[in-house]
Order: structure tokens, then sequence, then C-alpha cells
């Protein structure tokens, strides 16, 4: 049944979404993200994500669901607030999110340019195998430097915290870049 229900939403275009991949020195981040509201149409927008982060010594796979609508008194300011299933080894974390964009009113002659802020964060009663915490903060400038085609960099600060000792998985600067469908 999930089969024929993926496989309609695909041959009908009843989503859109978009790929990402950044690195540096140290790491590459896969990211994946679908926007539902065209399936769903009710006025909200709904995003299902996967993120893939590897590391010269662990990788982190993240997979979540939120909720995006405008702010109301600002204008080109959009938050987004869900959560999401975290697992690195021996760990695993179902962490709260909220994602913050902005995008800055520059006139016509600037491509679309956005300020992007989020934290994740799980207490212990939220981690499972060894864990008991997750934090994680990022900090994004993001230019659309062709339709749907943007470039982006930031910084992530990823701290896992297990029973026996906190680990801070990432501490980074990276840039990449995101194609929408």
């Amino acid at each position: 049944m999930k089969h024929i229900l993926l496989s309609t939403l695909l041959l009908t275009g009843s989503f859109a979404g978009s790929l990402g991949l950044n690195v540096n020195d140290e790491d590459v981040e896969l990211q994946a993200e679908i926007d539902l509201s065209r399936a769903i149409n009710n006025g909200m927008t709904y995003i299902v994500s996967a993120d893939y982060l590897h590391t010269d010594e662990d990788n982190l796979f993240k997979i979540g669901f939120g909720a995006t609508n405008n702010f109301q008194s600002a204008d080109g300011l959009t938050l987004t607030l869900g959560l999401e299933g975290v697992f690195a080894d021996n760990f695993g974390a179902v962490p709260l999110f909220a994602k913050a964009s902005l995008r800055l009113p520059f006139d016509q002659d600037i491509p679309a340019t956005y300020i992007n802020t989020r934290v994740d964060y799980a207490p212990s009663v939220l981690c499972f195998s060894d864990g008991d915490g997750y934090l994680e903060y990022r900090l994004e400038a993001d230019m659309e430097v062709i339709n749907k085609v943007h470039l982006y960099t930031g910084y992530r600060n990823i701290e896992t915290d297990y029973d026996k000792g906190d680990h801070k998985f990432n501490n980074s600067w990276y840039g990449g870049m995101k194609i929408g469908f």
C-alpha cells in the first residue's frame, strides 16, 4: 500500500523538495527534503527531511517531520517546528527542533537571500541506547543563484551526550549547494 501511495505522489507531482550537499575539509553532509503541502493541501507546509553526516570518526543519520508557516507579524520570516530521529554509533534520540528563515529585503537586482537558524534539542528522556542528551544548532546564509539552485555556507555544532561522557560530534564551518525540484 505504501508503495502505491509513494508512486502516486511521484507520478502526480504532488510534492516538491530539494537535495543538498555540503562539505568542508573533514566531513560531508547529504540532505534531502520533501514538501508535502501540495499532497495535503490544508494551508500549512509539511516537510519530511533526511540528513546523513559523515565525519572522519563517526556517522550521523537524521530523519524528521515538521510544519512550516509564515510568521504573521514579520514579512519574509518563516518558522518550522517538528521532531526527528537521530541515530549514531550506540546513540539514539528524538529531538524537537525549531527553524527560522528570514528572506532579506533586497531589491530585485540581488537574488533571493536568506538567513537560516536551527536548534535541535533532546533531553535524556528522549534519548535511547547509550544517549543522555542531544543539542544541535546551525546558522546559515543562503542565496538562490539560479532558479531552484542555492549556494549556502554555515556553521554547525552537534553535541551527543552519552551516559559515560559528552561527545562533540561536529563543530565546523561548511559550504554547499542545494537543488530544488
